[in-house]
């Protein structure tokens, strides 16, 4: 028998992508892979797609009795509320190894149960480069969301930004920002000034390719990264622009690029601020004008100021609004690594990974005795 593989089904509100797809399921199987896919009506590829290519389906939720020797992978955060321990070997995203809110109840659920946790985020090269990571369409749609919700405040002045659901492609969602930026620049008399934080990065390149595939000139996309940064925030350049992207992949601390203070400037321009990156409950968040997520049902969350009020979109699972895209890429980058688990112990990008979870359970214990 094959390494069993057990693609745990999403519970995270509104997310349709999975970690994978049926083609990359079709590859690792020819491989001699075995591939459990949990029931989901929420994923964007039917349960169908992966009976057809050799996956066998289980029920929603069913990774809690999994055998032992199971692989479980998915994306988001496991279920809310729930403090079991796990007694598996979890590959996701799981949001903890930078201290971020609840980290410790996090990593207790692994210690607990002796399980271990490979977390997608820091699954890297021998050159220390990510291997996979979702970036570039979260960039993508984060940038659609700021251009739109600066469309629909010229728009319909005064009146709440509706909930987002994802589309089925990213023509679709050009075309439907396309049409409305439009509609909103012959109110307005211009386009609107973009700047994108982490230009040069995958996130950040997202953004521009956007705003430059909605009509937006090159010389309205304004591009910084860490030349212009590198004396160090804040930046009041930052309120000279309509729309500002952070897409900064924050490993260290740094100075805020901007304080709540300064959105007071009366002269201010800025007035949609896209944090892509999403470092709400990091102690190092270099957006601290907001202190709370948003999500798809309610994407907006405004900051009062003595002048105009700040529309912040602070959504921290974005690709999700390609869903199928946004997979399918992420899935095509993961696929090298995924195809060394049966050498887990001894591949690199396996063996650093579990270095690294016990290296954090031992920063939390450490934590713990203070």
């Amino acid at each position: 028998m094959g390494l069993l593989l057990w693609l745990r089904a999403e519970t995270k509100k509104n997310e349709q992508r999975t970690a994978l797809t049926p083609s990359i399921c079709k590859t690792l199987i020819a491989n001699g892979f075995e591939i459990n896919v949990e029931e989901s009506a929420d994923r964007i590829f039917k349960d169908s797609e992966y009976v057809e290519i050799g996956c066998k389906l289980v029920p929603h939720g069913s990774w809690r009795t999994a055998p032992a020797s199971a692989l479980i992978i998915g994306l988001k955060e496991l279920p809310e509320n729930d403090f079991t321990p796990l007694t598996h070997t979890h590959i996701m995203f799981a949001h903890c190894f930078k201290r971020q809110g609840g980290w410790m109840d996090v990593l207790g659920r692994f210690k607990n149960g002796n399980g271990t946790l490979l977390d997608l985020e820091f699954l890297t090269n021998e050159q220390g480069r990510r291997v996979a990571a979702f970036g570039y369409y979260a960039g993508f749609a984060g940038a659609a969301l700021g251009v739109d919700l600066w469309a629909h405040n010229i728009l319909n002045p005064g009146k709440t930004y509706p909930s987002v659901t994802p589309f089925d492609n990213e023509n679709d969602l050009i075309k439907h920002v396309t049409a409305r930026l439009n509609r909103a620049v012959e109110i307005a008399g211009r386009k609107p000034s973009v700047m994108v934080m982490g230009a040069l990065g995958r996130c950040g390149t997202g953004a521009s390719d956007f705003a430059s595939k909605v009509g937006i000139p090159d010389d309205l996309i304004i591009k910084w990264d860490m030349a212009e940064t590198k004396k160090g925030g804040p930046f009041e350049e930052i309120l000279q622009h309509d729309i500002f992207v952070n897409s900064i992949y924050l490993s260290l601390p740094i100075p805020p690029f901007i304080y709540k203070e300064q959105l007071d400037n009366p002269g201010r321009k800025l007035n949609v601020v896209v944090d892509v990156s999403c470092d709400t409950t990091n102690p190092h968040n270099p957006i601290p004008i907001y202190n709370q997520t948003t999500t798809f049902d309610e994407p907006v969350l405004t900051v009062q100021t003595k002048t105009t009020p700040v529309d912040v979109i602070a959504i921290d699972h974005l690709p999700t609004l390609l869903p199928r895209e946004a997979s399918e890429f992420f899935g095509a980058d993961l696929l090298p690594s995924l195809l060394a688990l049966p050498e887990r112990t001894t591949a690199p990008v396996w063996a650093n990974a579990e270095k690294l979870y016990h290296d954090k359970v031992k920063e939390m214990e450490a934590e713990q005795e203070k």
